[in-house]
């Protein structure tokens, strides 16, 4: 649980790296490899917009939706009728960490939290890719496409809807 909520937070924030950006929108694919090589993909699209409010929805293998806010993260899994609601409690801050990033070619910059170095990978002025090492020593890489940034975003899209039925577990 903790490297998805690293990973989510991270994913919420790394919009930023391109220091104008307010909003950001993209499909994306997530692959996490394993010691072994294992493959597990995972597909969907995110919403997010400053200061750090995020959507991650994902669609393949299974549905979920991953709710950012400055307080807290909601993880809602329509599968199995559940809900996680965990408090933040880490002074992350991406946008400072983004803004310092070291960029080591044309379209690729490194940054660094904690232990962990991200590899921040650009295309045309958008974010195209993130990779890093979590936790338990796999690879994860994010790539984006269909990217569009400093669009308009209904703040409303960032409140969880939880259906009355759904088990709700605080975290």
């Amino acid at each position: 649980m903790k490297h998805i909520f690293l990973s989510m937070l991270f994913f919420t924030m790394s919009f930023a790296s391109l220091s104008d950006i307010n909003s950001f929108k993209a499909d994306f694919t997530q692959n996490i490899t394993d010691e072994k090589n294992k493959v597990l993909s995972y597909s969907g699209n995110i919403l997010a917009s400053k200061p750090q409010n995020a959507l991650w929805t994902y669609k393949q293998p299974v549905q979920k939706y991953v709710y950012i806010n400055p307080r807290s993260v909601t993880i809602i899994e329509p599968e199995i009728e559940q809900v996680i609601i965990k408090r933040i409690e880490s002074n992350f801050n991406f946008f400072n960490m983004i803004q310092n990033a070291q960029k080591i070619d044309k379209n690729l910059y490194k940054a660094h939290y904690k232990e962990s170095v991200f590899t921040i990978g650009t295309e045309n002025n958008l974010l195209k890719s993130i990779s890093y090492k979590d936790e338990f020593e796999n690879d994860v890489e994010i790539i984006f496409s269909n990217q569009e940034q400093n669009i308009q975003i209904d703040k409303k899209l960032f409140v969880p809807f939880i259906p009355i039925e759904y088990d709700i577990i605080n975290d």
